[in-house]
């Protein structure tokens, strides 16, 4: 990997202690992965490229253009799992319409309660964007907190495919990607991370969060290398949903 995102954050200190105590060794990829798509839905990108403070006019919680960037990437890495017969796993969020079951997420932002905004069109912001749309094979995972394992069936999903690891992608880098990641890495699965395939509203965020996991919870690669890990596995690993009712 080229010169890391997180370098120009870093103080000297901290990069004398990291290269010295043994952290961000590399786990290395493991036999049976899932790609995992956390949230790539209107909500975090809104419904047109746009810098982030217009687009959060109509969609609070937009990570403006760096989530339009991030699409085209996880398209590509998308497509590589697929052609494989890699299970293809995505979490969106889901809830009531009168927010009583948002629980804890009213704490820490005051504006949670006001108004909805009006917007220019009719799109649910847990609506998975188009341009990676879930196939009839894929699976979708919904939740409610931030990890995509929390309250959900993912980890079971998992065990029915038999995976021993899982790479990651989506939004955001700092919330929902990291708790995801930190219960993989919880659950003993090996755990990639793909840097140019997150994004957050916060750049900082962002890359001081991809340096944290890479130093104890996973690896962060790039997608060009989880790509050419992808085409590397035989195809015809896994029991896929048929995509088709009985």
């Amino acid at each position: 990997m080229s010169e890391p995102i997180w370098n120009k954050f870093m103080t000297e200190r901290d990069k004398e202690f990291f290269a010295q105590k043994g952290f961000g060794a590399y786990a290395g990829w493991g036999k049976r992965p899932a790609l995992l798509i956390i949230d790539v839905n209107y909500a975090f990108c809104g419904d047109k490229r746009e810098p982030i403070m217009d687009s959060v006019k109509r969609w609070p919680t937009s990570c403006g253009e760096d989530a339009w960037d991030a699409l085209p990437v996880l398209a590509r890495v998308i497509d590589a799992a697929r052609v494989q017969g890699v299970p293809v796993i995505y979490t969106t969020g889901i809830g009531r319409d009168d927010k009583w079951d948002s629980g804890s997420w009213g704490w820490k932002n005051s504006r949670t309660n006001e108004r909805p905004v009006v917007r220019e069109t009719n799109q649910s912001g847990n609506e998975i964007m188009p341009q990676i749309a879930p196939g009839p094979q894929d699976i979708v995972v919904p939740k409610q907190k931030p990890s995509g394992f929390h309250g959900t069936n993912l980890l079971s999903y998992l065990t029915l495919l038999g995976c021993d690891s899982v790479i990651v992608g989506g939004t955001t880098t700092s919330g929902c990607v990291r708790g995801t990641v930190i219960d993989s890495f919880s659950y003993n699965l090996r755990t990639a991370v793909i840097e140019d395939g997150c994004f957050d509203r916060s750049q900082m965020s962002h890359a001081v969060n991809l340096f944290d996991m890479h130093a104890k919870y996973a690896d962060v690669v790039t997608s060009d290398a989880a790509i050419e890990f992808l085409r590397s596995l035989p195809k015809g690993m896994y029991e896929l949903p048929s995509g088709m009712a009985r």
